[in-house]
């Protein structure tokens, strides 16, 4: 996990690794609900590496949401 900042109002990016990512329209369904979580400002899935790196308001979400949010789609966030 990397973060940029950690006080309210700045920035913060993670990368999850993600299991079950098989397709394009997995890929997306995953940025799709990284997008969604609250405070989500950007979220770049990589297929390939099945990961997604996921930029954020820290005081609005955290990595728990966006695990959540992965998981709510059916797929595995791995440590």
């Amino acid at each position: 996990m990397t973060s940029n900042a950690s006080s309210p109002g700045h920035e913060s990016t993670i990368v999850l690794h993600i299991e079950g990512m098989t397709c394009n329209h997995c890929r997306m369904a995953v940025e799709r609900a990284l997008l969604n979580v609250p405070g989500a400002k950007s979220a770049k899935v990589d297929l390939a590496a099945s990961t997604a790196q996921v930029t954020f308001d820290p005081a609005k979400a955290g990595r728990d949401e966006m695990v959540r949010a992965v998981e709510e789609e059916g797929y595995r966030v791995s440590s």
